[in-house]
C-alpha cells in the first residue's frame, strides 16, 4: 500500500493468480458444456462477494495496522455460525459467549477515546461480514462444481472490477507497481492461485464453521508478521482485544465441534 492502492493491488494479484491457475485446470480439470453456464453464474456471484471482502479488507490497510487487520477480520469465525441460522445450522450458548467476546475484544482493538473507531478497522469489519459471507456460500455450492474451474472463475470477476475500480479511483503507473512486485507476486501467487483454491478444495467435507477457525489463524499470523516485517508493537489494550477476539474464535469452534460431527463425513466429489 506504500507503492499502489489497494483496488489496483487486488486487481494485478487476482488477474496473476488466475493466470497461474489456468493452465492447470485447462490440463486437469476439463469442464462439461453443460456445465460451463452454471458454473459462471455461481463464478460471478461469488467473485463479487469475494471483491468486496478482499476490497474493503485492502482498503482498511491503508489506515490501519497489518495485526489489527488480521484480528478483526478473524472476526467471521464468529459470523459464519451466525448466518448459518437461515440454513437451520445450529447456534448454542456458547456461541452467543463467544460473540460477546469478540464484540468486546473489537472494542478494545479499534475504539479510541471518545468512541471514535479507526476507519481501517471499520473497513475490515466491513470485510470481515463478505468473507464469512463468502465461507457460507463456498459450503453451499463448492461440492456442485469443479474446484479449479469455480476458483478461476471467481478470481477474474474480481480481478476485472477491482481494475474497473482502480481506473476510476487511483493512479494506474506501472512504475509503482515494479515497485510492489514482490508482494504482488506472492499474494497473486501464494495468497490467490495457491491458498484460496485450497479453501475451496477443502470446504468440500469441512464444517463452514470449522474451516472459520482454521481461516482465522490469520489473525494470529498477521500480528506475528506485522512484528517481523513492519516493526509493529500492539498496546496492552490492543493486545487484550485480541485475546478476547481469540478467546471468542476458540470458543465458536469449541460449540461447532461439540454439536456438528455428523457433518464431517466426507461428501464424494462432484468433479
Amino acid at each position: 500500500m506504500a507503492h499502489i492502492g489497494p483496488f489496483f493491488f487486488n486487481g494485478v494479484r487476482f488477474l496473476l493468480g488466475s493466470l497461474v491457475l489456468l493452465p492447470l485446470a485447462w490440463r486437469w480439470a476439463p469442464l462439461p458444456r453443460a456445465s460451463r453456464l452454471p458454473l459462471l453464474r455461481v463464478g460471478l456471484g461469488t467473485g463479487l462477494v469475494l471483491f468486496a471482502a478482499a476490497g474493503l479488507q485492502q482498503a482498511g490497510l491503508v489506515y490501519t495496522t497489518a495485526g489489527n487487520a488480521g484480528f478483526i477480520t478473524g472476526l467471521y469465525v464468529v459470523l459464519v455460525p451466525l448466518m448459518g441460522i437461515h440454513r437451520r445450522q445450529v447456534v448454542g450458548r456458547l456461541r452467543w459467549v463467544a460473540v460477546l467476546l469478540a464484540v468486546g475484544g473489537l472494542y478494545l482493538l479499534s475504539v479510541q477515546a471518545g468512541f471514535s473507531i479507526n476507519p481501517g478497522d471499520a473497513l475490515v469489519v466491513g470485510s470481515a461480514f463478505f468473507f464469512a459471507l463468502h465461507v457460507q456460500i463456498i459450503d453451499h455450492i463448492s461440492r456442485r462444481h469443479s474446484a479449479l474451474w469455480f476458483s478461476l472463475v471467481q478470481y477474474f470477476v474480481v480481478a476485472l472490477v477491482s481494475l474497473l475500480v482502480a481506473f476510476f479511483t487511483e493512479p494506474i503507473e506501472l512504475g509503482a507497481l515494479r515497485s510492489a512486485g514482490v508482494p504482488i507476486l506472492y499474494g497473486g501467487i501464494g495468497s490467490i492461485s495457491i491458498a484460496y483454491t485450497l479453501q475451496v478444495v477443502a470446504q468440500r467435507r469441512a464444517v463452514p464453521s470449522h474451516a472459520a477457525i482454521l481461516l482465522s489463524l490469520e489473525g494470529t499470523f498477521a500480528a506475528i508478521g506485522g512484528w517481523l516485517i513492519l516493526s509493529e508493537v500492539l498496546s496492552a489494550r490492543a493486545a487484550l482485544g485480541c485475546a478476547l477476539l481469540l478467546a471468542g474464535m476458540i470458543i465458536s469452534q469449541v460449540a461447532g465441534l461439540r454439536r456438528t460431527p455428523m457433518l464431517d463425513t466426507p461428501v464424494p466429489s462432484a468433479s
